[in-house]
């Protein structure tokens, strides 16, 4: 049983400009090697974009529209598991704002309208943090962190 609605909220500040981070998030040829995924789209508000593995798997791994597209300061796409996009209540959205900040960028990544019981904001609240200061360290210094290593046990 769904109780509710949550959301996640992350900043991070970025030695880059903004037209660097929006084509970081959008270019599938950048957002694999930072994010080991793809994101495919022609970002055009009411265009479907799908995240798909850059691996040779290339599966789809999240569906979505984009809601919004205004480079190089917002993006807003919703964001659901391929196996419910049937369902309307599965989907969420992803709200990327950038600003430029001096003499770098802050980066606000808003996910929304999540189901507060479901696998997906449990999920995001640990993906998020991986994929963005891979970004940041992909953007500010060339290389990429591993985004699919795992914690060592205790």
């Amino acid at each position: 049983m769904t109780t509710g609605t949550t959301s996640f909220v992350y900043v991070t500040y970025i030695a880059a400009t903004p037209q660097k981070v929006y084509e970081a998030i959008t270019r599938p040829d950048v957002a694999r090697r930072y994010w080991g995924h793809e994101n495919v789209s022609d970002w055009v508000p009411g265009s479907d974009w799908q995240h798909v593995r850059a691996d040779e798997g290339r599966k789809v791994q999240l569906v979505g529209k984009v809601i919004e597209a205004a480079p190089p300061e917002r993006l807003v796409i919703t964001w659901a598991d391929p196996a419910r996009a049937a369902e309307p209540a599965a989907y969420s959205r992803v709200t990327f704002e950038i600003a430029e900040y001096d003499q770098m960028v802050r980066l606000t990544v808003t996910h929304d309208e999540l189901e507060a019981d479901g696998g997906m904001a449990k999920g995001i609240g640990r993906g998020w943090p991986l994929v963005l200061s891979s970004l940041k360290s992909y953007l500010e210094t060339g290389r990429s962190l591993d985004i699919f290593a795992v914690p060592k046990a205790a």
